[in-house]
């Protein structure tokens, strides 16, 4: 409710004194006017002084409950403390086994890429990873096919525990080493008999029996063959049938 234009709500800090000038002309009678404009009491004031008080307190209270910086109980920092010690683990895990494809693939496998996670610690962990290791014929060279998929299977297979990718790699490696061999294997057959008909021609040729013993005798295989031959089984792998197994 107004009374002469101003809020029934708006209270003076002091006792009105004749001393001071009415603010305006009301046309309403001198009793409305007190009435209106009475002095607060004492006991009003520290009433109305303590509810505000009583009020600042509480919202203080609230502010502070919802603060970021709030102490957690025992048993959410426990939770906390085993979520970043899985964190943890697992980036130890992860790194291990993309840094043993790493090391031991050597100049056919790449650097290690990683994902990430973010702990509630704030700190970020390798949640996942990978190595790119190329399993690629060697063009126009089955031995050296043969010596890249041997470092290839012990790359793969590296980790302690290899993955389902990882045993795909190097079954993808062992089928590259099968086609090798077939193709060393032709490679040797021709040769092989390459080397045979110059012999066979020379001894059609002579018609005495001792002429031909003795050229066959004395023919040697030629040296080209020989020396690959001893090459090849040299560089032949070991521990095929390990591998494959």
């Amino acid at each position: 409710m107004q009374v002469g234009g101003f809020p029934s709500s708006y209270h003076f800090a002091s006792p009105l004194s004749a001393s001071i000038p009415r603010p305006f002309e009301s046309a309403s009678s001198p009793e409305l006017a007190r009435a209106a404009f009475a002095p607060v009491t004492a006991g009003a004031e520290a009433d109305s002084s303590q509810a505000a008080t009583s009020q600042e307190e509480q919202d203080r209270s609230d502010d502070s409950s919802a603060q970021p910086g709030e102490p957690r109980s025992a048993k959410e920092e426990q939770k906390l403390q085993l979520v970043v010690a899985e964190l943890a683990n697992r980036d130890r895990e992860v790194r291990a086994h993309e840094q043993a494809h790493a090391a031991v693939g050597g100049p056919h496998a790449g650097a290690p890429t990683y994902t990430y996670t973010q702990g509630p610690d704030g700190k970020r962990y390798a949640s996942g990873g990978e190595v790119r290791i190329d399993v690629g014929a060697v063009a126009n060279d089955p031995q050296a096919t043969l010596s890249k998929m041997e470092i290839v299977i012990r790359a793969a297979l590296a980790p302690a525990e290899p993955s389902a990718q990882d045993r795909s790699v190097a079954s993808q490696a062992q089928a590259q080493m099968a086609a090798a061999r077939a193709e060393l294997a032709a490679l040797r057959r021709g040769e092989g008999e390459g080397g045979k008909a110059p012999a066979d021609q020379g001894a059609e040729k002579s018609d005495d029996p001792s002429v031909t013993s003795d050229a066959s005798r004395s023919s040697p295989v030629p040296a080209g063959i020989s020396l690959y031959a001893a090459s090849a089984d040299q560089q032949r792998p070991s521990g095929l049938l390990d591998l494959r197994a």
